[in-house]
């Protein structure tokens, strides 16, 4: 039997605690000590000296701050409840968890063919440094460079011999690379975008009222909508500081792990 309190279903429940739980540790620590425990518990390229294993579950539990977390609860709550009630709480929570950790993996793995590009590009222009090298760099592995960097490669191609210009470049290159490999990766947004996934494949005609626009529509298009726009921004706007594969991730391991499960059914629900 479901555990409820306050008709909120056990996993659910403890869930939206632990999460809020956290942003509050994260607050106190952050204020009263100047430790940012997202940069422990977050998760980092597998490359990254701040690595560690656990970051794979740790980080589903820690937002960027109280709007993140409150967008996340509040879809958790709004159909988690439902697939909680259907599934029972093993269950949910076994999913929950595959979805998160699955939409961690497709993370990583997208992070590595991009910053294994990057690296690519870093040790080309390294190994014969110009402006136009570090135009391209530029261009192609940082989103929204400051206005200083073309101002930078402007007065290098003015003194393209400059020593002091190609190892100032050199530098700029070797920690945009570092940086790139130590953001972490926080939120609950990859299981959160399983859990949507698994209300449109069980309830795919329940009718959802969107906030923006305000007009219903059913279940599987919302899905199948929000699946395509993630897609889109994800290969649209690679380095961005929303991790859309992360999300597509999410839908992905949902998608396999609940045909897994009615594999010997004709109907999951």
């Amino acid at each position: 039997m479901i555990g409820r309190f306050g008709g909120i279903p056990l996993v659910v429940k403890n869930l939206l605690i632990i999460n809020i739980l956290m942003l509050f540790i994260g607050f106190v620590m952050r204020s009263t000590f100047g430790v940012e425990i997202n940069r422990v518990f977050g998760l980092y390229f597998f490359r990254s000296e701040y690595f560690q294993p656990y970051q794979f579950v740790t980080h589903m539990f820690m937002h960027g701050g109280l709007a993140h977390l409150f967008f996340n609860m509040f879809a958790l709550w709004m159909f988690g409840r439902v697939l909680e009630g259907v599934w029972g709480s093993k269950r949910f929570l076994i999913y929950y968890f595959v979805t998160g950790v699955g939409a961690a993996v497709l993370h990583t793995f997208v992070n590595w063919i991009e910053i294994s590009s990057m690296v690519s590009s870093a040790n080309a222009f390294i190994n014969t440094p110009s402006p136009e090298l570090f135009a391209a760099f530029i261009e192609d592995h940082i989103s929204r460079p400051r206005r200083e960097v073309y101002d930078f490669i402007t007065n290098w191609q003015n003194n393209p011999e400059s020593a002091a210009y190609i190892n100032q470049a050199i530098t700029m290159v070797e920690n945009s690379v570092r940086q790139q490999m130590n953001i972490p990766t926080v939120g609950a947004s990859g299981a959160v975008f399983g859990v949507l996934l698994a209300f449109g494949m069980l309830f795919p005609n329940t009718q959802l009222l969107l906030l923006f626009p305000p007009i219903p529509i059913k279940a599987k298009y919302f899905v199948i909508a929000y699946g395509v726009i993630e897609l889109y921004l994800g290969l649209t706007r690679p380095g961005s500081n929303i991790a859309h594969f992360a999300h597509l991730g999410g839908m992905l391991f949902g998608f396999i792990l609940i045909k897994y499960w009615s594999r010997n059914r004709r109907s999951f629900f």
